[in-house]
């Protein structure tokens, strides 16, 4: 914990600096909900396709989701989805007429939620 995932469509694979938005945001992860940061984890998953509305171009979507052990309250969740909005907005780059749709999400884990490390 915490579980970080990002989604990205492909048009922003070079003008998203992923490795600096990492690092960054596990350092508000620590910051605000007060994690550890050797647990923090993130996923970046590129997604080929992205259609928004009626419009298969000119866009670009990027969604992060944050899993979190519950505990953490409404106002820190918001936050850290604030915290989270505006590292996109310094580490993506968007190029010519590409629209960014960008969004987050803080949630509590599940209650089954466990792991292992090797």
């Amino acid at each position: 914990m915490p579980q970080i995932t990002v989604d990205y469509s492909a048009p922003l694979a070079d003008s998203f600096d992923r490795l600096g938005f990492a690092s960054a945001l596990h350092a508000q992860v620590v910051e605000i909900a007060a994690a550890r940061i050797e647990a923090c984890k993130t996923q970046f998953r590129r997604t080929e396709d992205t259609v928004v509305g009626a419009d298969p171009d000119g866009h670009a979507v990027v969604h992060v989701t944050v899993g979190l052990l519950a505990g953490r309250t409404d106002e820190t969740k918001a936050r850290l989805t604030e915290a989270t909005l505006e590292l996109l907005r310094r580490y993506v780059k968007t190029a010519g007429s590409l629209a960014l749709h960008a969004s987050a999400e803080v949630r509590d884990l599940d209650a089954s939620y466990r792991k292992f490390e090797d």
